[in-house]
């Protein structure tokens, strides 16, 4: 049974024991939240690929671009947490830890932040 859930072929709702839904509906709204998250970055990535005009060719799209990516990773890492998340209350099991979602977060928000600042510089200098 432990082999079929994690290659997704047994629907979650057969997994396990039923779990409270205040547990199940809490998991769902932190979901929700990384999907917020994740859209609001894609939003801004594609503000800044169309509405960015810089004196440096192709700058809107070294800001826009990582911003869409972040964006992407972590709704797929919101996907995965919530998914593992489920698995573990139905089946009783201690919850997992995240670590990937904010790291991914973190890191990514510096580097475009970074990408930014250099921009912004080569821009001033020209």
């Amino acid at each position: 049974m432990m082999r079929e859930h994690r290659t997704g072929r047994t629907p979650l709702r057969r997994l396990g024991a039923a779990v409270d839904p205040r547990f199940t509906l809490a998991n769902e709204r932190t979901f929700l939240a990384w999907n917020r998250t994740a859209l609001a970055l894609i939003g801004g990535g594609l503000a800044a690929v169309q509405l960015l005009k810089f004196d440096v060719s192709g700058a809107g799209l070294v800001i826009g671009l990582p911003l869409i990516a972040l964006g992407a990773a972590l709704a797929v890492g919101g996907l995965v947490r919530w998914r593992a998340t489920e698995i573990a209350m139905r089946t009783r099991q201690p919850l997992p830890r995240s670590r990937f979602a904010p790291v991914l977060l973190g890191v990514g928000a510096t580097g475009v932040a970074v990408l930014a600042v250099a921009v912004l510089t080569v821009s001033q200098l020209r």
